[in-house]
């Protein structure tokens, strides 16, 4: 039997578009693997919609761990068919030796692979992990990690010279070992270019439908995190003002009774 990752890796040689949800706790993953779901994403988004930081780059390396091991007793309480991608958090690039530390400390944690950010800069990260036996996913575009550095979060690939940057970045790290690509806020026809190059299948966030899968944060799904919502993010619930709705009958039920 194909294990997760065999299937993550063989699914655009099918034709097969592949599905991702962020999870970040034991109920939530447990009900996305028997929903199905090809991967389940414990992103350091956790950050901002869970743990309630202005972005990513406050989010440890402990915390990471924490909600790692929580997704994983969730999985493994469910089907356990979908695979268990970690993201390795900001600071884990400081050195390459640091990235494999990291990124083990998330395979014993239950991982089955880690996503880093990076394009060509961080080849050399990609090859030590694939030599320690890690799989790992590229995150290039968009890199949330990069948000101060940048001044907020911009699309990428406009110019010619950007798109051409994104291509070589794609193929290096597809040619490092990496088994798959997630591109965030790629210009959707610079994502088609890069996903008809690679043999590896890319995963798009806010960038096109033309990639070999898409992702989402499970709050911009579900209507859980009302405060801020993607422009590209199809909301298909609003359990916020379900949550609201019940609180507040709970609230006036309970004070009926006093």
């Amino acid at each position: 039997m194909n294990t997760p990752l065999q299937r993550i890796q063989s699914a655009k040689a099918r034709g097969e578009k592949l599905s991702s949800l962020t999870a970040y706790d034991y109920p939530t993953a447990r009900l996305l693997d028997d929903a199905g779901v090809d991967i389940l994403l414990v992103g350091d988004s956790l950050g901002m919609v869970v743990l309630g930081y202005p972005d990513t780059t406050l989010v440890t390396m402990d915390e990471m761990l924490h909600h790692t091991r929580a997704v994983v007793r969730g999985w493994a309480a469910a089907k356990k068919q979908s695979l268990l991608l970690a993201d390795l958090p900001f600071g884990s690039d400081a050195s390459i030796e640091r990235t494999v530390t990291d990124a083990k400390r998330l395979i014993e944690a239950g991982a089955h692979a880690v996503k880093l950010e990076g394009g060509s800069s961080h080849v050399g990260h990609i090859t030590a992990l694939v030599s320690a036996g890690i799989p790992v996913m590229s995150h290039i575009g968009m890199q949330p990690q990069q948000v101060r550095v940048e001044g907020g979060y911009k699309i990428k690939g406009k110019s010619e010279e950007e798109a051409a940057s994104l291509l070589s970045d794609a193929v290096a790290l597809e040619e490092a070992g990496a088994f798959g690509l997630l591109l965030e806020l790629v210009v959707p026809s610079v994502a088609r270019t890069i996903t008809q190059r690679v043999k590896i299948p890319t995963i798009g966030i806010g960038s096109g439908n033309d990639c070999d899968g898409q992702v989402l944060v499970f709050h911009d799904l579900v209507g859980g995190f009302p405060w801020f919502k993607p422009k590209f993010a199809i909301q298909r619930a609003n359990i916020a003002d379900e949550i609201q709705r019940a609180a507040a009958e709970f609230i006036s039920g309970t004070k009926a009774k006093g």
